[in-house]
């Protein structure tokens, strides 16, 4: 039986590519790569996300992230991310793999000959970076504090300079305490989305729900339990016509703004004004969480709310349109004596059957 000859793929490389060819050629793999991202159905904001970290790493080495080898990501994980948040370190890992994986798939044999190298991802299991992403534990106030906010917080409409504006903020933020809307998904809910013929108490068509995994919006109908539809009734009827008159304009935002859109309607409230409406509404009525309520802990707050409640964590999964309920679980936060009723439960019914077996 012969012996093949083997050769390496390396020594049979043709003449290396200019410099210009190379930086156009890695002008070209990264469009592709943005292609075949946004292909699987990844948001633009996720495709930016991973380009923003694919561009900081190729910025500190000076050359194209093909040529990066296990030391170089020993240095730059190392050294130069030693001190960065786990999140950031994560992040940046995972986009090297991800546009590895794109070059060893589509572009290792064009490189090979443009540069004689051979792709090879820089990370393995000795310097891949640990950690994880999970959010940090958010311990949300109790039901007596969230009260006194919302009540300190109503009194304070009948005498505020800008009405409108502050109970526009209040809505919102019941709406994220009582059914635990995230605060983009409050301030992109149209007024048609409110379904009141839907249910026993309603419904909110959340149309522009947090995706998993940079899979873009998922849907949901969110059931206006804990009085939301009170709530909202109370902001429609009462607030809403103080922004727009037109209640039938498609589009028109159940939140809008103070500001107007070219063609004279109200545009859809910021981000940030709902979020700066519940930090001074914390700092004037609940002092003790002044910098620390957040619309996310209100979400949290709502979880935990809805779990000593009675409901199921597959209920309280789907109203928070969470991917996992492993993710629901993290969201429930028990401040009563829930757990510790259980354990005495469980001890009286131990004494009892050792009583029964004395007898």
């Amino acid at each position: 039986m012969a012996l093949a000859v083997v050769r390496d793929i390396r020594d049979a490389r043709q003449s290396a590519a200019s410099a210009e060819e190379l930086a156009t050629f890695e002008t070209d793999v990264l469009a592709g790569f943005v292609l075949a991202r946004s292909s699987a159905g990844l948001t633009d904001g996720t495709i930016r996300s991973d380009v923003g970290n694919l561009e900081q790493v190729r910025s500190w080495f000076g050359r194209p992230l093909w040529e990066l080898r296990p030391s170089d990501a020993d240095d730059y994980f190392g050294r130069i991310l030693r001190g960065a948040p786990s999140g950031t370190r994560l992040a940046r890992a995972a986009a090297l793999r991800t546009y590895f994986e794109f070059l060893e798939l589509r572009h290792s044999v064009e490189i090979h000959a443009m540069a004689g190298i051979v792709v090879q991802c820089p990370l393995d299991e000795v310097n891949q970076p640990r950690g994880s992403k999970d959010a940090r534990l958010r311990i949300p106030p109790d039901s007596r504090e969230v009260a006194e906010l919302f009540a300190g917080w109503s009194q304070e409409l009948a005498t505020c300079r800008k009405f409108a504006p502050s109970a526009r903020n209040y809505a919102a933020a019941r709406l994220m305490a009582e059914v635990g809307l995230r605060v983009n998904e409050a301030r992109c809910l149209d007024l048609a989305d409110v379904r009141w013929e839907l249910g026993r108490f309603g419904k909110v068509h959340v149309r522009h729900g947090k995706g998993s995994r940079g899979s873009g919006p998922r849907e949901r109908m969110v059931p206006l339990v804990n009085h939301a539809g009170r709530t909202l009734r109370w902001y429609v009827e009462d607030v809403w016509g103080q922004f727009d008159d037109d209640h039938t304009r498609h589009g028109a935002p159940l939140f809008p703004s103070e500001r107007r859109n070219g063609d004279g309607s109200p545009a859809r409230v910021g981000y940030d004004a709902l979020r700066s409406g519940l930090a001074a509404a914390a700092i004037a009525h609940l002092p003790a969480w002044a910098g620390r309520l957040t619309p996310h802990v209100l979400r949290h707050y709502c979880a935990s709310q809805l779990y000593l409640a009675g409901v199921d964590l597959i209920s309280v999964q789907e109203v928070l349109g969470h991917a996992w309920v492993a993710t629901t679980m993290r969201y429930v936060h028990v401040h009563r004596t829930r757990v510790e009723d259980a354990w005495l439960a469980g001890q009286e019914r131990a004494v009892a059957r050792l009583e029964g077996l004395v007898r």
